[in-house]
Formats: structure tokens, C-alpha cells, sequence
């Protein structure tokens, strides 16, 4: 299986348990990998044979200005769900950390992986 993946991509948004994180946006980092679906012939350059990654981002953004939540893996599930269903990849790989949210701590976070594994 070829995988796209999308690493450091940050976005300002409310995420957290605590009344503060409810006001105050935090800085959360995603690393996606993402399967591409198999076409069962070499690859060309057409981007219908493949996820576009920009939309990806895109989708991602714009639903998180939307979407609210408490907890980092929730969250992460919310993302997973966008890439399987949305853009029919059969497997994703999704991490997602605060950044500087504990004192002494430079990032923590959650990896999920959904779908089909790749071989």
C-alpha cells in the first residue's frame, strides 16, 4: 500500500477539559499517514488515482473551526473519520499533540490508527 503523509501541520484551536481551554486557543500539531487506495496498476499522474492532500488539509481546518472537543483522542477520532469516510482511504494513522499545554512538557497527544493496515 503507498501512503501519503502530512507531518506538522498546526492549528490554533479550543481543546481541552479545563474552563481556560475552553477560551483559549491552543496550538495542536497533526502527522497523518494516510493509505491510497490500490487501482491495481502503476500510478500515473492523474490525482483522481490518488487522496489530494491539500483537500485533506483544507477539510480538516474548516471542520475544526466547526467542532469543538475535550479530549485529544476524541478529537483524533473526528479526524480519522473525515479521512476514511470523505476521501475513501482504506487506512489512516492519525497523531495529534498539544504543544507546551504542561509545564516541562514540549509536546503530549494520542496516535490512532483505523481501516485496513497496510501489508
Amino acid at each position: 500500500m503507498d501512503i501519503i503523509f502530512i507531518n506538522d501541520f498546526r492549528l490554533n484551536i479550543l481543546i481541552g477539559i479545563y474552563e481556560w481551554e475552553r477560551r483559549v486557543p491552543q496550538t495542536v500539531q497533526f502527522d497523518l499517514e494516510i493509505g491510497i487506495p490500490e487501482t491495481g496498476r502503476p500510478r500515473s499522474d492523474r490525482i483522481g488515482e490518488t487522496i489530494d492532500y491539500s483537500r485533506i488539509v483544507a477539510r480538516i481546518t474548516a471542520s475544526l473551526q466547526e467542532n469543538h472537543f475535550l479530549l485529544l483522542e476524541r478529537l483524533a477520532e473526528h479526524v480519522a473519520q473525515i479521512v476514511l469516510k470523505e476521501f475513501g482511504a482504506p487506512w489512516v494513522k492519525v497523531s495529534v499533540a498539544k504543544l507546551g499545554a504542561l509545564k516541562s512538557v514540549k509536546r503530549l497527544g494520542v496516535t490512532i490508527e483505523r481501516g485496513k493496515r497496510p501489508a
